[in-house]
């Protein structure tokens, strides 16, 4: 092999190297009960695996390969269809590991506990309205618990891979929680009931994690 090809195959499998997934924090089958093992392995190691992959395939050559994920999600609406698909899969799947747990009773800070009350009244009624928000997504998509601008708790849904980070959505913000309600999430458990999905879920939530994100997000407004 010439010099100058061996010198793009090794600057392409750099360039492909940029964005990759975060080793699973807990064995496939941590979540059985809520999430099984099958789902888990399929969802992390063909979908998750999937969007890391494409992601860099679709950044390849542009100036979006020296941009943090943040950067290239907050200018998605002067993007391709690619990378907007596969950044925010790619940043929603990382999020979405790290807020699962096979942990028992985990709890939310104090003072995420407070602003969850004070903004939806209770803890029951932020459940309720964060399960809604999944279930009547139509089709694929996403549902969330962010902070806005100015460090306020809201709730909100987008399709596809899309999440509040992006300009191209209504309701922005940083996301701190996020549920995948995609097929391939839920359905070789569940079937056609998603309702069930979003009630089991809430089994296995990291609320250490989702506090830590609380945290980070108030501490850059």
């Amino acid at each position: 092999m010439k010099i100058a090809a061996l010198g793009a195959v090794l600057a392409a499998q750099f360039t492909l190297a940029q964005f990759k997934q975060t080793p699973l924090p807990y064995a496939y089958n941590a979540l059985e009960g809520s999430i099984d093992a099958q789902t888990m392995e399929i969802h992390y190691s063909k979908h998750g695996a999937a969007y890391a992959s494409n992601l860099n395939k679709a950044i390849a050559g542009t100036p979006q390969e020296k941009e943090t994920i943040i950067k290239i999600l907050s200018e998605t609406s002067k993007l391709s269809p690619a990378v907007r698909n596969n950044a925010g899969g790619h940043y929603n799947h990382e999020l979405f590991w790290t807020i699962l747990t096979p942990e028992k009773n985990t709890q939310p800070s104090a003072k995420l506990a407070k602003a969850i009350t004070e903004t939806f009244g209770s803890m029951d009624a932020f459940k309720e309205k964060m399960s809604k928000a999944g279930a009547d997504r139509f089709g694929s998509g996403w549902a969330w618990l962010s902070v806005d601008k100015n460090g306020k708790l809201f709730v909100s849904s987008t399709p596809n891979q899309d999440n509040p980070l992006m300009d191209i959505v209504e309701e922005k913000g940083t996301p701190i929680l996020g549920i995948d309600v995609w097929e391939h999430a839920y359905y070789l458990k569940y079937q056609n009931k998603r309702a069930d999905y979003l009630s089991a879920i809430w089994n296995v939530l990291n609320w250490k994690e989702v506090s830590k994100r609380y945290d980070d997000a108030l501490s850059k407004k």
